[in-house]
């Protein structure tokens, strides 16, 4: 692209005004001697298109860098149906138009360490965010230590009103270890924002039945099982770790 196409008077006013896709457009447009003939209204839909276009990308890119997803490469399409491991097919594929987001249902993803759990849920997060919906993934050890720091500098409603923002919460590793009755009643107070308003998606090597004896104080419990598997969508995996075979194959989850 010459200097002059750069300087195009029009070009900077176009700049100016913050249009980077649109900007981008204009230049090619100058650089090509094959549009004189087209109309003014196309050459005009090709730039706002452009625009529009470079603004889903970018809209998409903050997305998926607020999601902080575990498995950056997880991707809803490369999900291994194939796999002897108890995926249903047909559960797998009606996830793909992101319906369970808009009405606010919670998936419960359960099985043995390295059955693919937490790259599924990354995968899902990532389809939600292809469909404009804002996902974040947290490791629940990790989540319950910033809720613990959270209380000690005062910062608890804000970390509460963050949270109830996210459209797709992903908790990762639920019921690696006992917790406590404080944070369980954190966990209430997350969950109670989403009722029915807005998705869990959950990872544990525990079945849900085994849930209740992780969280100390019974009542709570109670309040968090309701909120949690009423009406959610259960993936049962099972099976032997995948880890090894996917490193030697290269295959995903």
């Amino acid at each position: 692209m010459s200097d002059n196409h750069v300087s195009h008077p029009l070009a900077e006013r176009i700049a100016s005004l913050r249009l980077p896709g649109m900007h981008a457009a204009f230049l090619e447009q100058v650089a090509r001697n094959d549009l004189d003939d087209m109309p003014f209204e196309d050459r005009l839909a090709l730039l706002i298109d452009r625009e529009i276009a470079e603004r889903r990308s970018r809209a998409l890119q903050r997305r998926l860098r607020r999601a902080q997803l575990r498995h950056q490469d997880a991707c809803f399409e490369d999900i291994n149906l194939s796999r002897p491991r108890g995926l249903d097919r047909s559960l797998v594929l009606g996830l793909a138009d992101c319906a369970w987001v808009r009405n606010g249902a919670n998936i419960l993803i359960t099985g043995p360490c390295g059955t693919g759990k937490s790259w599924i849920s990354c995968a899902l997060g990532h389809k939600a965010c292809l469909e404009g919906h804002i996902a974040q993934y947290h490791r629940v050890p990790r989540l319950l230590t910033e809720l613990r720091i959270a209380h000690g500098e005062g910062t608890i409603p804000k970390l509460y009103r963050d949270l109830a923002r996210i459209g797709v919460l992903i908790l990762d590793d639920w019921g690696l270890a006992p917790i406590d009755a404080a944070r369980a009643r954190d966990l209430l107070e997350i969950l109670d924002d989403r009722l029915g308003r807005r998705s869990v998606i959950i990872t544990s090597q525990l079945p849900v039945a085994d849930w209740h004896r992780q969280l100390n104080d019974p009542t709570v419990a109670d309040a968090i099982l309701d909120r949690l598997v009423h009406g959610a969508i259960r993936i049962e995996l099972h099976g032997t770790s995948m880890r090894v075979d996917e490193a030697a194959a290269g295959t995903k989850a």
